[in-house]
């Protein structure tokens, strides 16, 4: 009775996730339909907080990279370094921004590391956590990178909140991508397809810039 009891309490926050999830998604998807295109400067900490949390989900682009990095790293041996390298590699790029770096067609980037996760779910077999983790790594590079775009000219305090806002909606969209991924097992190659089509629309708009 009691393991039956905490099978379905898990099952219940598994939803519970899958629908913040779907709630954030629906979110993004108004925010981009609005024509919103960044966040004024940041002023002060409490700032760089509110844009430091919300910033990852606000593009439904990179809220789709998230979600599919989560869903990847669940389905596989040592799957936790896909999303280890994806948030590292964020850190690093927000670094490089921030240093002046140059890197060309982010956004480009980013809607094709998006369309490559998704299609990667919908293959049966899929490549083996290292070649996962590399191309975390390249789209947490490119999605630090963007992220940094928007606090150029920001004090240190508010920068460094942010950069912690960042990493923590990052890690939460990931893990609770993780934790629902059992109770999707049949619908991970619709999901796949989806974020290949979000994908393709932003790779499209990128190229039009």
């Amino acid at each position: 009775m009691l393991t039956v009891e905490l099978s379905t309490s898990a099952k219940d926050v598994k939803r519970s996730y899958a629908g913040a999830i779907a709630a954030l998604a629906l979110i993004s998807l108004l925010i981009s339909l609005s024509g919103f295109h960044g966040h004024p400067a940041i002023s002060n900490s409490w700032e760089g907080l509110l844009w430091g949390i919300a910033d990852p989900v606000i593009s439904l682009n990179r809220l789709a990279s998230l979600v599919a990095i989560g869903l990847l790293s669940a389905g596989i041996i040592r799957g936790a370094l896909i999303a280890a390298s994806f948030g590292s590699a964020a850190a690093f790029g927000m670094v490089i921004h921030l240093f002046h770096v140059n890197i060309p067609g982010v956004q480009i980037g980013i809607a094709t590391s998006t369309i490559a996760f998704g299609a990667m779910l919908m293959m049966l077999n899929k490549p083996n956590s290292v070649v996962l983790s590399v191309i975390g790594a390249i789209a947490g590079l490119l999605h630090g990178y963007a992220g940094a775009e928007s606090v150029m000219d920001t004090g240190i305090m508010p920068l460094v909140i942010y950069v912690l806002g960042v990493t923590l909606t990052q890690c939460a969209v990931v893990m609770s991508a993780r934790e629902i991924y059992s109770i999707l097992p049949n619908k991970i190659s619709l999901g796949g397809l989806a974020f290949c089509a979000i994908g393709i629309v932003f790779l499209g708009n990128a190229i039009n810039l």
